[in-house]
């Protein structure tokens, strides 16, 4: 079986709080620990609503208080909105608590909104110039080499897994040319899917952390008894991803019966593209779209995406699926073994 793993936004509910959210995102990791996912990811996003994971390495130590044997990891760091030394501190810290737990996927988008750059204090176009550099940092500070004015205590020999993350071209580029496994966020970007894997296979060059190309593509995902049922759990992500596509923002709101049927053919369209990269339906639906999804990407692991309203749906979602693959059995690779 394919490794799976999980990215969660800690989305906050219609009518919840961003402290059940937390609670919620501890709960699914521990689900998905037992289950026998690899790695559970948290997605930086600020300044919205229906989501609580900003404060990234504060939600991973949560996270990983609540667990105890899965990989915690950032899917990911939105390098610009930050400073290397800063985030080998977090992350170191987080590698002296956890240790042999602690990925870093590193993203350089700045974001859509201005508003956020002007909270943060930076200038995001500007610092999303320098990712490729403060990447390059980021490993020397880990590293301890070369030997540099400031050490980052906690972080200097910290045993963090770096990954480069990427919606187009530009990631796998980066990823080829510093030899790190790359992820692609298919599961809302898929436009440059295939390219992107492409040129990241064909341009990468052998490093000390892999002597060939690993690749992690995101669907998303969502199992339920039947397909009726599934679809009708996704209608809550549907609405997640018209209101942003139109400018709005929100909690995650309740399932909707018939709510895609309900929409205009161009917002239909839109969530047509976005479901490239998912699997939908009754566990034999799922395994049938994650098996297609694999053979056509020959990713060498697969994380998923997409958050049901109800947290108990999304738990049983997660063990439906990994139940459909085979079991946990795969989930024991390495990422270093290719």
């Amino acid at each position: 079986m394919i490794p799976l793993s999980v990215l969660d936004l800690v989305p906050v509910r219609e009518g919840g709080t961003v402290a059940e959210a937390l609670a919620d995102s501890a709960a699914l990791a521990r689900v998905a620990e037992e289950a026998g996912y690899k790695r559970f990811w948290v997605a930086e996003h600020h300044g919205t609503e229906g989501i609580a994971g900003g404060a990234t390495s504060v939600v991973l130590a949560h996270i990983g208080h609540a667990t105890s044997t899965i990989r915690i990891g950032a899917g990911g760091i939105m390098l610009p909105n930050h400073n290397p030394f800063v985030i080998a501190e977090q992350f170191g810290t987080l590698d002296a608590l956890f240790p042999g737990r602690v990925d870093l996927g590193l993203g350089r988008a700045p974001g859509a909104d201005p508003r956020i750059g002007q909270a943060l204090r930076k200038d995001l176009m500007r610092a999303a110039e320098s990712f490729p550099q403060d990447v390059i940092e980021l490993q020397a500070r880990f590293a301890g080499y070369p030997p540099l004015p400031i050490a980052a205590t906690p972080g200097t020999g910290a045993d963090v897994e770096m990954w480069i993350l990427g919606s187009s071209l530009f990631g796998a580029q980066l990823a080829a040319h510093l030899g790190l496994p790359y992820a692609f966020a298919s599961h809302f970007a898929p436009a440059q899917l295939d390219a992107a894997l492409a040129l990241y296979r064909e341009r990468f060059e052998p490093s000390a952390v892999l002597d060939r190309p690993h690749v992690m593509a995101a669907m998303t995902v969502i199992a339920a008894d039947s397909d009726e049922e599934a679809a009708l759990l996704a209608s809550s992500l549907d609405q997640s991803f018209v209101a942003f596509r139109t400018g709005g923002s929100g909690r995650l709101r309740p399932p909707v019966p018939g709510y895609r049927e309900s929409l205009p053919p161009d917002a239909r369209a839109m969530l047509d593209h976005m479901r490239q990269a998912s699997a939908v339906g009754s566990p034999e639906t799922v395994r049938r779209e994650i098996e297609r999804f694999q053979v056509r990407t020959q990713a060498d692991e697969i994380i998923i995406a997409g958050a049901p309203w109800d947290p108990r749906a999304r738990q049983r979602s997660l063990r439906l699926t990994i139940e459909a693959m085979g079991g946990p059995e795969g989930n024991e690779r390495k990422t270093g073994d290719g």
